[in-house]
């Protein structure tokens, strides 16, 4: 099964995706990981120069980078999947709907250029606040982690994510130990389901 977390920076969507790691792997499951962007790709290190402001390319362009990050990945996924493996994102497709629906960008259309990605059996939601956001990290973001009224719109843009079939929210303004088992149990429960 595929396993993706989603949400603002800072959210904790890195600690919890290992922590959830860890907890399967007791469990004798064999989990992979990944995180998106992948900066070490060649895309990846396309869209790190954009976020760091030395490319200025237009929203559909980043998410058909942020996109094509991910289909850099997708045959490595899908031989862990058919091998029965628990693959953990940080970050998936959601990211690239709430990022580019915030911006404008036709969310039928975010959707149908994932197309040929692997579908998430679970997403996690961590719903934190974008002031939340700033508290956590306040020096040395990205140009989307300083715009506030951005953020505001990604969270809206999750959040209405968050009510289709296969989501869990989360709320992850409490401290890591509570996100975590709240993410464990929600997680673990829908494991259990036939």
């Amino acid at each position: 099964m595929l396993i993706a977390f989603e949400g603002l920076d800072q959210s904790g969507k890195e600690t919890q995706a290992r922590t959830l790691g860890a907890r399967l792997e007791r469990d004798g499951r064999v989990v992979r990981s990944a995180s998106f962007p992948d900066y070490e790709t060649p895309i990846g290190r396309e869209i790190r120069r954009a976020l760091d402001g030395e490319r200025d390319f237009a929203p559909d362009v980043m998410q058909l980078l942020y996109v094509a990050n991910r289909l850099e990945w997708r045959p490595q996924v899908e031989k862990w999947l058919t091998a029965g493996d628990f693959v953990i994102c940080d970050r998936y497709r959601a990211s690239s709907v709430a990022y580019g629906e915030a911006q404008g960008l036709d969310v039928a259309w975010l959707e149908e250029i994932q197309r040929g990605l692997p579908v998430p059996g679970i997403t996690v939601l961590l719903d934190i606040a974008p002031e939340t956001a700033v508290r956590r990290k306040s020096a040395g973001r990205d140009k989307f982690e300083r715009d506030l009224a951005l953020l505001a719109r990604v969270r809206e843009s999750y959040r209405r994510q968050a009510a289709r079939s296969g989501w869990v929210l989360i709320d992850a303004e409490s401290s890591k130990d509570e996100v975590a088992r709240a993410v464990e149990t929600a997680v673990l429960s829908r494991l259990s389901q036939p």
